[in-house]
């Protein structure tokens, strides 16, 4: 799977390299790679906000739907115990 990196062999990714190296000539190619790498970085941070903040708001769903259902089934075992009392009476 390695050497398959998005369907593009060794031999292609060589090709494009030269042809971006002949594109952009040798003193460029470093600022375009610095610049690449900051947006992918930009764009790691910007998911990873949107992942920290959906688990923030999820949680606090999480906990009331937790509270709603223990309250469910206190009040159920409550119904349970009240006709169980009546039956054996």
């Amino acid at each position: 799977m390695a050497n398959c990196l998005l369907f593009i062999s060794g031999g292609e990714i060589v090709l494009v390299m030269l042809l971006a190296l002949l594109f952009f000539g040798s003193k460029a190619l470093p600022d375009i790679a610095k610049t690449l790498g900051k947006g992918l970085r930009e764009f790691k941070k910007a998911t990873n906000e949107i992942k920290r903040e959906i688990n923030e708001n999820t949680s606090d769903l999480k906990d009331d739907i937790g509270d709603l259902s223990s309250t469910i089934n206190k009040e159920t075992n409550d119904i349970k115990k009240g006709i169980t009392d009546h039956l054996t009476d």
